[in-house]
């Protein structure tokens, strides 16, 4: 049975349950020159991370509920931090939970983990 709220990983990818609803798969990739990451939501862009200076992102276009645009964007944003700053994956499983906390988002601490993956493989 589907929870009402949590995350599901698998390998790069990230799923957002939100009222026993799927959203996702967010993901992420290389720039071809790999100085930047982009950012995709069920693999159409919507964003780019290019320097600490330089990040878009814009999911209006998928009408998605507020609280799946503000839980994705906190977990992509953790899943670039981890790949940028070398974080292991407990390291970040505590960054995430830390953000989560943090923004009030305590219930999608449900996590499901395919394969053992979190997203910064």
């Amino acid at each position: 049975m589907i929870s009402s709220h949590g995350l599901r990983f698998a390998e790069s990818r990230f799923w957002v349950t939100h009222r026993r609803r799927e959203y996702g798969p967010f993901d992420y990739e290389w720039s071809k020159d790999l100085r930047g990451v982009e950012l995709t939501y069920r693999d159409q862009k919507f964003g780019e991370y290019c320097s600490d200076d330089e990040i878009y992102a814009d999911l209006t276009e998928f009408k998605l509920p507020l609280s799946v645009v503000e839980v994705g964007s906190i977990v992509i944003g953790c899943i670039v931090f981890a790949l940028l700053n070398g974080l292991g994956q407990l390291e970040f499983a505590e960054l995430l939970t830390e953000r989560l906390q943090a923004s009030g988002y305590d219930r999608f601490l449900n996590i499901d983990h395919e394969n053992g993956t979190n997203g910064i493989e």
